[in-house]
């Protein structure tokens, strides 16, 4: 459980936005900050408030702070699915399965690449969070594909600069509703948490600057196959981006796909696979490049769209 507490507001915190308060009141990210606000774990003189809401000396906070976070536990057993496609010294590239998350997250109790790598008895490097140790960058739970993970403290450094700096090449294969128009073009569009604040994201302005680029593979009937760059690594990015378009993932009920194609393609999830990871070895200094097959439930949906058409 966490912790809560209850104070007012420091007269040194008057005009902050309320997650730059918390954060700088409890030592949160701002981006923890904001998960415990949309959470509904604050109020402001009893009432909700947003994380943008400007704060007022003397107001009165409510807070229940998160469970400090632990050490992420090996995996009793391997998980299912999870691939080894490299590994040395100070990398280890892994095809992460459908159903798992990279790390320990708050109410996530199902397997994770960090735990079953842990569990398998390869080393990760001890930066970063204590939940997400060696972690330099996410897919969600239900994206599969290519993901790396730093073994080496001077690889963890060296790639979570590569990817704020935006060096790394990332490519993902969706398989989208309709047919996108142009069939190659780039989305420029701010994300930031949906103002529903029911755990969606959305295209809001003010948001974090977001591009995804993309470029049709393959036409069909319904649905079209597009290879996906992106140069900005938002949560749940290509998802909102395609269904701000109106072109979401198959498969994507959250963010507004149709569950009857979805259905006919035997699909439970959204059709979208980190299919390429691309970036300068941290320590070798070469480029090095590593592709994830589709996995099975991806590869039969895309033969149903095909021969549907």
């Amino acid at each position: 459980m966490g912790e809560h507490r209850s104070l007012p507001v420091p007269d040194g915190l008057e005009g902050e936005r309320l997650d730059a308060a918390l954060a700088r009141l409890f030592g949160l990210s701002r981006s923890r900050a904001a998960e415990v606000i949309a959470a509904g774990d604050v109020l402001v003189d009893g009432r909700a408030a947003a994380k943008s809401d400007r704060m007022q000396a003397g107001t009165w906070l409510e807070v229940t702070l998160p469970a400090p976070p632990s050490a992420p536990m090996p995996e009793p057993e391997p998980v299912p699915g999870m691939s080894i496609l490299y590994e040395d010294a100070d990398i280890v590239v892994v095809s992460k399965p459908i159903g798992v998350a990279a790390h320990p997250t708050t109410g996530w109790t199902g397997p994770t690449v960090l735990g079953g790598l842990l569990g398998a008895g390869h080393t990760v490097a001890t930066s970063g969070a204590a939940e997400r140790q060696g972690i330099v960058h996410r897919l969600d739970a239900n994206t599969t594909g290519a993901m790396v993970v730093a073994k080496s403290e001077i690889a963890y450094s060296r790639l979570k600069r590569a990817f704020k700096e935006r060096t790394v090449d990332k490519r993902y294969h969706a398989l989208v509703q309709g047919h996108p128009d142009p069939l190659r073009g780039t989305i420029d569009a701010p994300i930031d948490r949906h103002p529903s604040g029911d755990g969606r994201w959305a295209v809001v302005a003010g948001g974090r600057p977001s591009v995804t680029h993309y470029d049709t593979i393959e036409a069909f009937r319904a649905a079209s196959l597009l290879d996906i760059k992106l140069e900005t690594g938002r949560t749940h990015q290509i998802r909102v981006h395609m269904a701000a378009v109106r072109h979401p993932c198959v498969g994507d009920m959250l963010y507004g796909a149709d569950p009857t194609l979805a259905t006919r393609l035997g699909l439970t999830r959204q059709w979208l696979h980190a299919v390429r990871l691309g970036f300068e070895h941290p320590t070798q200094g070469h480029w090095v490049e590593f592709e994830s097959p589709y996995p099975a439930d991806l590869a039969h949906a895309l033969d149903a769209v095909r021969a549907e058409s």
